[in-house]
Formats: structure tokens, C-alpha cells, sequence
């Protein structure tokens, strides 16, 4: 009889852990409730995403502003075709500016928006115009490689 008591505490015990790292799992993975109100749809693209995935956050000065709905590659312009889902409190002028951004030097991957000053705002389906693609450290670090050979290698004028 006590043993079928303690195999009860210890089967309710792992079941409050394994919903303990559900929870975690999910508030990591940004899976957890979007707190988006009146959400509209921004489309930006980009020649290269580097690491960036859907539900990635969208943020303006460090505010979350929406989340990445989806990324598809646009088979006219070769180019990554983001679709942004926007919370409807933020509204962005017509020449804002989408960047991808990475929290830290290894963290998560970002679209950053910085507004411009056209009086006009960017309409519910619109696409940002100005974008500038990811920064891929490997592509950074191999040209600074040949530039660094490319510098140490004899003239063959001298």
C-alpha cells in the first residue's frame, strides 16, 4: 500500500516537470500566445535571410512591432520573399527601412524596421522597399581571409 503511494507523488511529480519544460520549450521557441492585436500583412525581400525563420520577431527600436508569417523564395527575382505579420497599434511610413539583425554575436535572428519621414504610411499588404540582406559571418570571414592573402603576396613588378 505505501508503495502504490509513493509510485502516485512520483508519476505526479514527472508529469508537473514534463509540463514545466513544455511551458519553457514553448516561451523559448516563441511559440507561446502572440500578443498581436488587429494584425495586417507587410511583405520585404531580401537577396539572402542568413538564419532567419518564420515567427522570428519583428522589432522597431528594440519593441516587438509583429512576427515573420512565412518566407518563401519569389522564383521571378530569385529573392526571399518575407511576409510580416504587424501588430495593428504600429504603422510605418512608406520608406522605412528592413534589416536583418542577430541578438549577440550568436543569438536569434531579426528583421529590424527603421521608420523613415514620409508623412505616407505603408498600406495593410504593402512591401517595404528598402531592405538590406543578412550579414553572413562565413562570407565575412573568407573575404577577409583573401583580402589578408591577397595583401602578402609578392608583386611580380619588383
Amino acid at each position: 500500500m505505501k508503495r502504490t503511494t509513493i509510485d502516485i507523488w512520483v508519476g505526479i511529480f514527472v508529469v508537473i516537470g514534463l509540463g514545466a519544460l513544455l511551458f519553457l520549450a514553448l516561451r523559448v521557441g516563441n511559440l507561446g500566445s502572440a500578443k498581436v492585436r488587429d494584425p495586417y500583412e507587410l511583405q520585404a525581400r531580401f537577396d539572402n535571410i542568413g538564419g532567419l525563420k518564420a515567427r522570428a520577431p519583428v522589432k522597431s527600436a528594440g519593441v516587438v512591432v509583429g512576427r515573420i508569417e512565412r518566407i518563401v523564395l519569389d522564383l521571378e527575382t530569385y529573392q526571399a520573399l518575407v511576409t510580416l505579420q504587424m501588430d495593428g497599434r504600429y504603422h510605418f511610413p512608406k520608406d522605412t527601412f528592413a534589416t536583418i539583425n542577430t541578438s549577440g554575436l550568436l543569438g536569434e535572428q531579426y528583421i529590424g524596421l527603421e521608420p523613415g519621414g514620409d508623412p505616407e504610411e505603408i498600406p495593410a499588404g504593402g512591401v517595404i522597399k528598402k531592405t538590406q540582406s543578412a550579414v553572413v559571418l562565413e562570407k565575412l570571414i573568407s573575404q577577409f581571409m583573401f583580402n589578408t592573402a591577397e595583401g602578402n603576396a609578392p608583386s611580380g613588378g619588383k
